[in-house]
């Protein structure tokens, strides 16, 4: 394998750059889904615990609680079993949920994957130059 020292230079600025512009479009992307989505995601999840309990201050505490609320939420549509299991998220919500908001919270947990795994192997190479 050729070291990343021998890249021409845009190749290593894209590898090692690349993660923090998808961290930041998925940042953008959750801002956009916190403004535009919330009340029709609190809409399809109202039999749900965690929308019983959060549901009036869902999307009112600042910016980065509505960060941290999106990606709760996405978290719980996309990988339902554990949310499921503790009663987070009721399983008669999960099947009624809307297949374009599930599209949307799919594609911004895919980004937070997408960034991690990115940088990751960025370090990687960076560490084994």
């Amino acid at each position: 394998m050729t070291s990343i020292d021998t890249w021409p230079p845009w190749i290593a600025i894209t590898v090692t750059g690349g993660p923090i512009l998808l961290a930041a479009a998925g940042i953008i992307f959750s801002l956009y889904l916190s403004r535009r989505y919330l009340d029709a995601i609190k809409d399809a999840l109202k039999n749900s615990r965690f929308i019983y309990i959060w549901g009036t201050s869902l999307g009112k505490r600042g910016v980065i609680w509505s960060l941290l609320e999106i990606s709760k939420i996405a978290g719980m549509v996309t990988l339902p079993k554990a949310s499921i299991r503790i009663g987070e998220l009721d399983p008669g919500d999960l099947e009624n949920f809307p297949p374009r908001l599930k599209r949307l919270l799919t594609i911004n947990m895919m980004m937070l994957i997408g960034s991690v795994f990115w940088a990751a192997v960025a370090a990687i190479l960076v560490e084994f130059r």
